[in-house]
């Protein structure tokens, strides 16, 4: 119990870390001399990084021990905590965000293995993902709303400040409470050309997909086609490495491919629907910071709902059936919240759609990760949880790039009531458009190979 504890609260740290600054923005920008154009990166820093150093901190947990990896992840999102509550300068809090985005790329893939290896498969496991998957999907949500209470109540340091005592607390406990990392197998050696060439090209490649909206396509040209050139370097690279960073048969793997897409497309769908319910609530009917918070309430509890059901349904019936069915519920609550999104709408007529679509959000976020995972031996299970994170980053970029063109494509050069009336147009086209691909990933969940067989009851 306290393991499950231990790596569900570190899942949490991630998830709040996400998007806790979200509302304190504005603060941040005004306060330490933001431009208009560099502020984004206080968020981007952290995506950027995240995104482009999974792979490695995947396969760092391989070849040093998730417990270590945890570890030092933990402290890493501590340090950093505090350098940017501390921070007085954008660029110190830039490299503060990056900084934690680091932490994330070796805590994620470490918890996510410790959960796969930990707990026997059937019930403890499904157990165990439920636990981990309510912790990641309301943490996201209840980073909104902690954000808004954090910066109204204390100013914008509080949001970094607050995660230095639990980042910390997570840090220390890794050693007592999980169990000591296996011995490490002869002859692994860190390929250190795969580790350079996968995160520098992971890294451009992130990076153009979260400026492109803001700066254009064309300025990130470069960076895009260096990334890409990275990556082709990196899979010659590995076909020829004795020991390398992302084994090509783990590629092969039917299941490992088939959460590839299917966190990819999750990501890129029910990923973007956060900033879509914001620019909602907020620019079209004129929620403070702490309403929008409070107003993710019900998403949060049913997204926590459906995260605990996942346990109990994949136990009875099966990881794959349980999925899809979760993916298909999740994507008609998309469709009646985007029906739902008026002008005239208050907040109570929106309420059964997010509990629809948070308790399919939940499921489908707890199952999917061990789905991908499901079959992959206990030494190559970190680097399969960076590839399948790494497809979750990048989804999320791409998915946020083609649905923010999309929600403001009809907005440019309007004011007052012609605007907001624009603006709801486009937000709700996305989320349908959202509500279609969350169809295209449950047809590809069809794809999981069933690795255990469903317990006869519960």
């Amino acid at each position: 119990m306290k393991r499950l504890a231990l790596l569900a609260f570190a899942q949490l740290i991630v998830s709040l870390d996400y998007n806790i600054v979200y509302v304190a923005l504005p603060d941040i920008g005004r306060e330490l001399g933001f431009g208009a154009q560099s502020l984004q990166w206080v968020v981007s820093a952290y995506a950027v990084a995240f995104g482009g150093a999974l792979l490695l901190g995947g396969r760092a947990c391989d070849l040093f021990g998730p417990r270590r990896m945890f570890a030092l992840g933990c402290a890493l999102y501590a340090v950093s905590s505090l350098a940017g509550g501390l921070a007085g300068t954008p660029g110190l809090l830039i490299a503060a965000r990056a900084g934690q985005g680091l932490g994330g790329a070796l805590l994620f893939p470490a918890t996510l293995t410790l959960v796969s290896t930990s707990f026997a498969a059937g019930r403890e496991r499904h157990r165990a993902f439920a636990v981990w998957g309510t912790a990641g999907g309301s943490g996201m949500i209840l980073g909104s709303l902690l954000g808004g209470v954090l910066t109204q109540a204390f100013g914008w340091a509080a949001v970094f400040f607050a995660n230095v005592p639990l980042a910390t607390a997570a840090a220390l406990l890794a050693f007592p409470v999980l169990a000591a990392d296996p011995a490490r197998e002869p002859g692994r050696r860190f390929d250190l050309a795969g580790a350079l060439t996968a995160t520098l090209g992971t890294t451009l490649v992130v990076f153009a997909l979260v400026e492109g909206p803001e700066l254009g396509w064309t300025p990130v040209l470069v960076p895009a086609s260096a990334g890409l050139a990275s990556l082709a370097a990196f899979a010659v690279i590995e076909r020829r490495s004795r020991d390398p960073l992302l084994p090509v048969r783990l590629l092969r793997e039917r299941n490992l491919g088939t959460g590839v897409v299917v966190t990819f497309l999750y990501m890129g769908t029910f990923g973007t629907l956060l900033y879509f319910l914001t620019g909602y609530f907020q620019g079209v009917h004129g929620y403070g910071a702490l309403a929008t918070g409070l107003a993710f309430g019900v998403p949060m509890v049913a997204i926590a709902a459906g995260s605990q059901a996942a346990g109990r349904l994949a136990t009875r019936w099966g990881t794959r059936p349980t999925l899809v069915v979760s993916l298909v519920v999740g994507g008609a609550g998309a469709v009646v919240l985007g029906w739902s999104m008026t002008l005239e709408a208050s907040y109570l007529e929106l309420v059964p759609a997010l509990v629809v679509l948070g308790l399919g959000q939940g499921a489908g976020y707890t199952l999917m990760f061990g789905a991908a995972a499901a079959g992959i031996r206990a030494a190559d299970q970190g680097v399969a949880s960076g590839v399948a994170s790494t497809a979750q980053q990048v989804g999320g970029s791409v998915g946020l790039a083609v649905f923010v063109a999309v929600a403001n494509a009809g907005t440019h050069g309007l004011s007052g009531a012609a605007l907001r009336s624009a603006t709801v147009d486009g937000l709700r086209t996305a989320v349908l458009l959202a509500a279609a691909g969350i169809a295209v990933t449950a047809a590809a969940a069809l794809r999981f190979r069933g690795a255990e067989r469903p317990a006869a009851a519960v």
